[in-house]
């Protein structure tokens, strides 16, 4: 018989793997559009009680997609811009992938009721995988210097509020995420004025426009 600690670790497994499957499952679904937590589990061979006990919402599900795809597809990308020579150019080549991603898995941006808010949380942790890109494009002159790391994940929200909606284009989200990007050019530029604590969040302003 097996013993209490043979069994946790099993457990551990099992989880990991129902996890796996669900993600893998979200993706799959609002790949195809419009799609229901129950046809999540189902797609992923699990019950809904199973889904709901590593998922208890839509928005942890779309969390959870939304960091497959960052830490799969788009991390590459950013690694891979390391050496670019241009690195607002570089940004905006992650900027562009991103909104492309997003707008593969069709119903991602309407699965959740305040998807700019999980956006932004689950981009904040890819700032600092931005950082040194930043750091140098600001040493560059190429980006302007009061940019922050942090700012970005809200920069590319915006973007993707605006420009990841199905039925959105390629040649418009490009044509948009260039203008988007001309305002990280320091010539010229108006200075950011401070964030100011009590102010609406950003992320809080993007979901209400997403939301009407």
């Amino acid at each position: 018989m097996a013993s209490t600690n043979d069994r946790a670790p099993r457990r551990r497994v099992d989880a990991r793997s129902s996890v796996e499957r669900i993600t893998a499952a979200g993706r799959a679904v609002l790949g195809r559009g419009e799609g229901s937590l129950e046809q999540i589990a189902a797609e992923a061979g699990v019950g809904i009680a199973t889904l709901y006990r590593h998922f208890p919402n839509r928005e942890a599900v779309v969390r959870a997609v939304l960091n497959d795809i960052l830490e799969t597809d788009l991390l590459p990308l950013i690694d891979g811009a390391a050496d670019a020579p241009d690195t607002r150019r570089a940004l905006q080549d992650v900027a562009t992938r991103l909104l492309d991603l997003i707008t593969e898995e069709r119903g991602l941006v309407t699965f959740a009721s305040n998807f700019a808010d999980v956006a932004v949380d689950v981009l904040q942790h890819f700032s600092a995988s931005l950082h040194p890109l930043l750091v140098r494009g600001q040493q560059a002159g190429e980006i302007r210097p009061d940019l922050t790391a942090e700012d970005i994940p809200h920069f590319l929200v915006m973007a993707v509020a605006g420009l990841a909606l199905p039925g959105t284009a390629p040649s418009l989200r490009a044509r948009f995420v260039a203008l988007l990007f001309d305002s990280l050019d320091p010539a010229g530029a108006t200075p950011l004025p401070a964030l100011l604590a009590g102010e609406e969040d950003l992320r809080t302003a993007v979901g209400n426009v997403t939301r009407t």
